[in-house]
């Protein structure tokens, strides 16, 4: 622990004075009284009143030197730590193409993907998370990182805006959306690794094969884990119709097969989400999966950390108070 102000710990030495104050204070007003002989009360025990009556002054000079702490503004320490933690290394790869707005699942395929994914996340302090999102293009939304808070804000914000407004290509592009992470992935020294490959569609864009992009896979000792979301046949979709949103019905096409045979030829499993329970069970069935130890460095930042003395200082003079007005109250 270090202190912001720690010249205001000088005042520490002004309860030397108080207590030498308190010392000769107390002799000049105790009341005395003279007898011939005290041999009659040296075997009688003080009583728990006589053995407190310094409390209140004990409990008064703690209660200023937490104030004087508290004053010196006490702070954790800001420094990077190496820990070797047990997890797996993920990269998800999300389909963020304008399909996922189908309302098959409420409130849409997207932010019920976002939603179980934050929750599988969450979940999972120690495991090293990436993200990639693809719609006819791919790029990396988050490199991996254990710091979980930074990736669950970053995929609270991921939206279809990209695709529907022709700021990305529409489409789907599972091989490039694939390759993407594997990129992430492939010089990470681990045992574990893996990609969550999720999509509501059937490959129709990139320069990649979802086949190629699974032997690559292959060859770097990479599981793909495969999930299809949504359901198959008519859908509703929302449509921009004369300045409002219109759901009209749509073909919903989802390619299992390919997904099926991405999973199998490296070694992962595939799966078919129908409905938000369905693809939770999805990722706890993933959770299963083996881990792995691996090191990371982690930054501690720095913060007022004076609650913990106020409090206390709060308790003590609380305590001194009701003492002066119970059991050590003097009557003038």
């Amino acid at each position: 622990m270090t202190f912001a102000s720690p010249y205001y710990l000088l005042l520490l030495l002004l309860i030397i004075p108080y207590i030498v104050w308190y010392k000769k204070w107390r002799n000049g007003s105790e009341v005395s009284m003279r007898i011939s002989d005290v041999g009659a009360y040296r075997n009688i025990s003080p009583t728990l009143r006589q053995r407190l009556v310094h409390a209140p002054f004990i409990l008064r000079c703690m209660v200023l030197t937490l104030l004087v702490i508290i004053l010196a503004r006490p702070q954790t320490s800001n420094s990077w730590r190496n820990t070797s933690v047990e997890g797996i290394n993920i990269m998800l790869a999300m389909d963020v193409s304008t399909s996922m707005l189908s309302t098959d699942f409420s409130p849409n395929r997207i932010e019920v993907a976002k939603k179980v994914a934050s929750e599988f996340i969450a979940d999972r302090p120690n495991d090293n998370i990436g993200l990639t999102v693809f719609a006819g293009e791919s790029y990396t939304q988050c490199p991996m990182t254990t710091d979980h808070a930074s990736l669950l804000n970053i995929l609270d914000n991921v939206r279809t805006d990209l695709a529907a407004t022709g700021l990305l290509q529409d489409g789907t592009a599972l091989g490039m959306g694939l390759s993407n992470a594997l990129a992430r992935l492939k010089d990470v020294k681990a045992k574990s690794k893996m990609v969550i490959l999720l999509t509501d569609g059937s490959n129709n864009m990139g320069a990649i094969s979802p086949m190629t992009a699974a032997g690559i896979a292959k060859s770097l000792g990479i599981r793909v884990y495969t999930i299809a979301i949504g359901k198959e046949g008519v859908v509703q979709y929302p449509m921009m119709v004369g300045g409002r949103t219109e759901y009209i019905p749509v073909e919903s096409q989802i390619d299992t097969k390919t997904l099926q045979e991405i999973s199998a030829t490296t070694n992962g499993e595939s799966y078919h989400a129908t409905s938000a329970s369905e693809l939770r069970k999805i990722y706890n069935d993933i959770d299963k999966l083996e881990k792995t130890k691996f090191d990371v460095r982690k930054y501690d930042r720095r913060y007022d950390a004076y609650l913990p003395f106020a409090i206390l200082a709060f308790i003590l003079l609380l305590t001194e108070i009701i003492l002066r007005q119970t059991l050590l109250k003097k009557i003038p």
